[in-house]
């Protein structure tokens, strides 16, 4: 496996190197052993999830640490939270999704907050009438004004009850309707959403007496058909109520699970995992709702930038939480319910956001080149 090291911050950014990214897929590369540190260490960062939070669980090893993602035929410049700061200086960013864009966010937050200088000029927000719901978290940087925000939503549209002929209470997915909160976040400067593992839940895989749409419950709907319909209705939402010139808006695509011998449910395990995947015919077709994903946002009006994490994360089955998904746990046996969706922190969703530094940088170069 090719190996990496530290480059100065000078040769990284310059013009050359930013320029180089209009032209590359910087997802599609593979990932690198790598000497540098990760860009927060391991529990150093007060605000993750006991779910992510492997080394503090008591995870062994720091393997999954090593490595970096490196783009086919440019160089990706290293996340620098200063930088990265700068550029979100006044602005509110908002994730929107499932608990793999709560990772992402987390992520995100961890990494801004290293390269504080001062930790105290970090805080919660606590008050505000939106985020007293469950499900809405805000965290505020004093000195930039930004606050980075996440919205739980993990279909983007509406969870809802209903009653059947004999007064009957069921729940249904309303396939017609986004999810209400939605109002509280269009006019963001960043957003950033996700759907995709939630649809592959026993209950929502079966598609049976689920889904909904206007007063009309189907007895039976395949879930990509269904997921097709869910992406329209956001689609449309976001075309009708996000102001493209002021809010940049960005979809997060399907992150990898490696779950071994079952699901997550039925005794999935990846908790033996130390390396990643190094052949490519190791790796799991290319999901279906992705290729979904990618053809309603072709057709929108509003400009999407599609963060394509699906295979960079297939090839990761190293770096899941796995046993250390919770603390104070004495014996991790391997039949423990094991986490093999979501990841470490740090980990690999900090390589998503190094991609989204990248995308930011590569923004802001072509905006002073044209001024």
């Amino acid at each position: 496996m090719e190996r990496t090291r530290r480059n100065s911050r000078k040769e990284e950014e310059t013009d050359d190197v930013i320029a180089g990214l209009s032209s590359c897929d910087i997802f599609n590369g593979n990932w690198v052993v790598d000497d540098s540190d990760p860009i927060y260490q391991p529990g150093s960062c007060p605000y993750l999830d006991d779910a992510f939070n492997c080394f503090n669980n008591g995870r062994p090893d720091l393997d999954y640490l090593r490595y970096r993602w490196k783009p086919h035929g440019c160089h990706l410049p290293r996340f620098d939270g200063k930088k990265m700061l700068r550029m979100l200086r006044g602005k509110r960013v908002v994730f929107v999704g499932d608990s793999l864009n709560r990772n992402m966010w987390q992520s995100l937050v961890c990494a801004l907050r290293e390269s504080l200088e001062n930790k105290s000029r970090i805080f919660e927000v606590e008050g505000r009438r939106e985020f007293r719901t469950r499900g809405f978290y805000s965290f505020n940087f004093i000195d930039h004004n930004c606050s980075i925000d996440f919205v739980k939503s993990p279909f983007l549209v509406q969870e809802w009850r209903s009653s059947d002929r004999r007064g009957n209470r069921r729940e249904t997915l309303r396939l017609d309707m986004i999810q209400t909160p939605s109002f509280k976040y269009h006019d963001a400067d960043i957003i950033i959403f996700n759907t995709g593992h939630w649809w592959t839940h026993q209950k929502t895989y079966k598609g049976k007496s689920y889904f909904q749409e206007g007063r009309q419950v189907y007895n039976k709907l395949e879930v990509n058909e269904a997921y097709k319909k869910a992406l329209w209705t956001w689609a449309k939402w976001v075309d009708s109520n996000i102001n493209s010139s002021h809010t940049r808006v960005f979809f997060g695509g399907y992150s990898a699970s490696h779950f071994r011998k079952g699901k997550w449910d039925s005794g999935g395990h990846c908790h033996e995992e130390r390396q990643p995947i190094t052949n490519d015919t190791q790796l799991k077709p290319y999901p279906l709702m992705m290729k979904i994903l990618e053809s309603v946002i072709s057709e929108m009006k509003t400009p999407v930038s599609y963060l394509n994490i699906t295979r960079m994360t297939g090839y990761r089955k190293d770096g899941h939480p796995s046993v250390y998904r919770q603390p104070d746990v004495h014996q991790r046996t391997p039949w423990l319910v094991q986490d093999c969706s979501h990841w470490c922190l740090p980990g690999v969703p900090d390589s998503w956001n190094e991609l989204l530094y990248a995308t930011f940088l590569l923004s802001h170069h072509d905006l002073s080149s044209n001024q």
